[in-house]
């Protein structure tokens, strides 16, 4: 019981120190005014044209999509290579280098037909 006292306690200090702080900072923080020159977009100090909200095309982001898979997809290969240099150099144990090598050609297969794929729907081509 002298367990949950404690826990309950730490707790509290905690929930009263997070709150502590977020009071703080609100009170002591600096307010400025806000008016149309501070919400106004700035860029090299070019006034804007327009509209700051306006639909534009994002030509790469499926491009930045399929880099981020197979940059992922490549870094999960190097654990799989680990594994086969132990296997040929015989620190493994009871692991079979045709099922090690199987496994690799599947996952490299997958990888190949994703970007085959990628590459028959236009995705690679920058316009």
């Amino acid at each position: 019981m002298e367990s949950y006292i404690v826990l309950g306690y730490a707790v509290f200090l905690g929930t009263l120190f997070v709150g502590g702080a977020i009071l703080s900072s609100k009170l002591l923080a600096f307010h400025s005014p806000t008016g149309k020159r501070k919400v106004q977009p700035y860029e090299c100090s070019e006034e804007p044209i327009g509209e700051a909200r306006i639909r534009f095309k994002v030509g790469f982001y499926i491009f930045a999509l399929l880099f981020l898979l197979f940059d992922i997809e490549s870094l999960f290969l190097f654990p799989c290579l680990k594994i086969f240099r132990a296997v040929v150099t015989g620190q493994a144990g009871a692991v079979s280098p045709i099922l090690l090598v199987v496994e690799l050609a599947l996952f490299v297969s997958i990888l190949v037909f994703a970007l085959v794929y990628a590459w028959r729907k236009g995705v690679l081509v920058w316009e």
